[in-house]
């Protein structure tokens, strides 16, 4: 069987860490589906009966935030006027003020610095910050806010990835690691020993960030076992 063990959500769960956004924390600790939820926080609808394009609206806008989306990109996801996508855009700063916080306090500091770090210490150099061009320094921007979540996603799967082949020698399972896709990490196993090792291989990679890093959300992680990789999705 191919096993597909994949990090949910793993870049927002790490930005309400970061960036320190309760509204977030509270979300992802009570095990909501943090779309839905945002999306009651934006537009003050109940989660309960939402509408699906409601939904769509903020799960666009979660994704998007971290790379610095524009009204116009907005618009162009969404088949909205720009109009419409700023105003939507503005409604999530108000209504997650840390958001706006962790972006400025990141463009000041790689300012400064000419690099950011991940929660790990590693560092991500942003030589573009420092450009004569205005259009590169604004890409330089969006690279130091994206580059310490995305990065500390790297970090943290790089770290289940070291430990896993032990844990499931240790288990007592021949189950092996076969690749890594972004956040998720592909395993071949025996059918008999499916169910044991999606249970080592969940728990090897929600608890990766540990001992360096005590997250203040927790992670959570899918898996499942198919004859390939696409039913195991």
């Amino acid at each position: 069987m191919l096993i597909s063990a994949d990090y949910s959500q793993i870049e927002l769960r790490l930005l309400a860490h970061i960036g320190d956004i309760p509204e977030l924390k509270r979300a992802f600790k009570a095990g909501l589906d943090i779309h839905a939820a945002t999306a009651s926080e934006m537009f003050g609808v109940p989660v309960e009966g939402m509408p699906s394009e409601t939904r769509r609206r903020a799960k666009a806008i979660n994704f998007g935030i971290v790379y610095g989306i524009s009204a116009f990109g907005l618009a162009a996801q969404l088949g909205i006027d720009q109009g419409e996508a700023g105003a939507y855009i503005k409604t999530y700063f108000e209504r997650f003020p840390g958001i706006r916080g962790y972006m400025d306090r990141t463009k000041a500091e790689v300012r400064q610095a000419g690099f950011v770090s991940t929660v790990f210490g590693r560092r991500i150099h942003i030589p573009a910050i420092h450009s004569k061009s205005g259009a590169e320094r604004q890409f330089g921007e969006r690279a130091a806010i994206n580059a310490p979540i995305q990065g500390a996603a790297a970090d943290i799967i790089r770290r289940a990835m070291i430990r896993m082949p032990g844990a499931l020698t240790d288990a007592g399972l021949s189950t092996r690691m076969l690749l890594q896709v972004h956040d998720e990490l592909v395993f071949e196993a025996p059918e008999a020993e499916a169910e044991a090792a999606i249970a080592v291989i969940k728990r090897v990679m929600e608890t990766a960030a540990e001992p360096a890093v005590a997250l203040s959300v927790p992670l959570d992680v899918e898996a499942r076992a198919a004859a390939n990789w696409d039913e195991a999705h």
